[in-house]
């Protein structure tokens, strides 16, 4: 599959030492230009190849030991969904498009496509384009797609229904708004949460839809029993929550949480100050009382964070905060409050697992190894060598596509277009101190635990530290311990 190396007899003709080529056979060597190894001798002795996606991974430092308080979102936080429901949040989307919007019975035969889009992505309302962008906002070639950005997890099914809208009237030739479009799709999919939808089939089926539910018990369990205070501030009715709840971690699951809040409407919870509190009874029912404390055991509704530090006095760095969604859940206890925040990426579970397959090694290191060659290459401008950089470049794009194919066919990475890392990633670095797959990777470590980020390289500088080397498999310290648990 990899060209041959043979720039060397087009630099030096009149080289005479014979090496081992990439494929193995012999090639010409010269002084300036070393005949290339094979590709699996290019990848350096200490590099990881099981990268863990059982590990934390640190964007800045954060000691545990010095968290006393721990909050949590509930969806895609506490309990984590089966890909079975976003198959069901397309379906009834799309029975809302036709029935309720009255377009075309025909879009009912597109069928979901579970591995399509992917979370991150950025949406041309005017146009009808879904795309990936990079940290410095350029866009990835080959993911623009006729089919705003979409960060929450729930936004998948979304994006694929506005790709089949998308390509249902283009295919036919039909004039159509792609704006109205959109809002349609949007106002769908909406309807599916807001008619109860959602909540109705994973009530009715918690034991498929919802998945690892022992996992958080047992991370829940871990918490008190180390004396750390607890609290659960979600956007999700209370009846929904608390089946859900009681499925993973039984009846009295409240007994884990200091406070309780429940449609609290985020991210508005975290900006405004306007909302007060308000109780719940055991019926599910409003209270009127005014509320002047936060009680363990009692549900609240709404409110705001302002009211909630006013209330706890928990704040600044003492606070870990985790959730999936970057802006709503994590941007401004970061940038506005101080607090410690965690994210919970499910989607590092596939991507670990790409990045430790040997194909993967061997297919980068290569790609890193000829875009040196390039580099070095572009300064002879004979046509012999223009013709070897031509090809080499080819080659070059060909494994760029074969390595963003490894993990999604259509956009790849959600943390690389290319070399540079997406945009959703750049948003993950900046608003989460510590990221994991699900929160049960916190079983695999102690408490008074320090998370360090890695030194990443800039480019003036050599990577030289063996950090670089490895990361995932030795940050795993209670990994076997906790195993059971799994």
């Amino acid at each position: 599959m990899l060209l041959r190396i043979q720039y060397a007899h087009i630099l030096k003709p009149h080289a005479t030492n014979v090496g081992a080529g990439l494929d193995g056979s012999s090639c010409p060597q010269s002084d300036l230009f070393p005949c290339v190894p094979p590709a699996s001798e290019l990848i350096p002795p200490g590099a990881c190849k099981t990268l863990n996606s059982a590990a934390i991974y640190a964007n800045n430092e954060v000691d545990l030991a010095e968290v006393d308080i721990y909050g949590f979102d509930y969806d895609y936080t506490l309990a984590l969904y089966s890909n079975a429901l976003n198959t069901m949040i397309y379906n009834q989307a799309r029975t809302f498009l036709i029935e309720h919007f009255k377009y075309p019975e025909e879009i009912s035969k597109y069928e979901y496509v579970p591995n399509f889009a992917v979370r991150g992505l950025h949406y041309d309302i005017q146009k009808g384009l879904l795309m990936k962008i990079d940290a410095f906002h350029y866009i990835q070639r080959g993911t623009v797609y006729r089919v705003k950005q979409f960060m929450d997890i729930f936004s998948i099914p979304e994006m694929t229904l506005l790709a089949v809208a998308n390509d249902f009237f283009i295919t036919n030739d039909i004039e159509y708004d792609p704006v109205h479009l959109f809002k349609d799709i949007s106002e769908a999919i909406g309807m599916v949460h807001l008619k109860g939808f959602m909540y109705k089939w994973v009530m009715q089926d918690l034991g498929r839809l919802i998945q690892r539910g022992e996992e958080t018990d047992a991370v829940l369990h871990r918490l008190v029993s180390q004396g750390k205070k607890l609290f659960l501030i979600t956007n999700s009715p209370f009846s929904f929550v608390d089946k859900g709840m009681t499925h993973m971690a039984g009846k009295k699951w409240r007994d884990f949480f200091d406070v309780v809040i429940v449609q609290a409407d985020k991210p508005h919870f975290f900006t405004d100050c306007v909302k007060p509190f308000r109780r719940l009874d055991d019926n599910g029912d409003l209270r009127w009382e005014k509320i002047k404390s936060l009680d363990k055991g009692q549900i609240y509704k709404q409110g705001n964070l302002y009211d909630f530090l006013r209330l706890t006095g928990w704040r600044g760095s003492k606070v870990l905060y985790f959730g999936d969604h970057l802006y709503s859940d994590l941007a401004d206890l970061m940038l506005r409050h101080g607090w410690r925040t965690a994210a919970i990426v499910p989607e590092l579970e596939h991507e670990t697992k790409v990045v430790s397959t040997n194909r993967y090694a061997l297919s980068l290191t290569w790609l890193q190894a000829l875009t040196g060659l390039l580099e070095q290459l572009q300064v002879h401008k004979d046509q012999e060598s223009k013709q070897v950089f031509r090809e080499w470049q080819q080659e070059r794009d060909e494994l760029r596509a074969m390595i963003k194919n490894l993990y999604n066919p259509q956009f790849g990475s959600i943390f690389r277009t290319g070399h540079n890392p997406t945009y959703f990633s750049r948003r993950l670095c900046r608003f989460s101190d510590i990221y994991m797959a699900s929160l049960s990777c916190l079983l695999n470590y102690d408490l008074s635990y320090t998370f360090y980020p890695r030194r990443t390289p800039l480019q003036h500088e050599a990577p030289l530290w063996m950090d670089q080397l490895c990361t995932g498999c030795m940050k795993t310290p209670f990994l076997e311990e906790m195993s059971h648990i799994r």
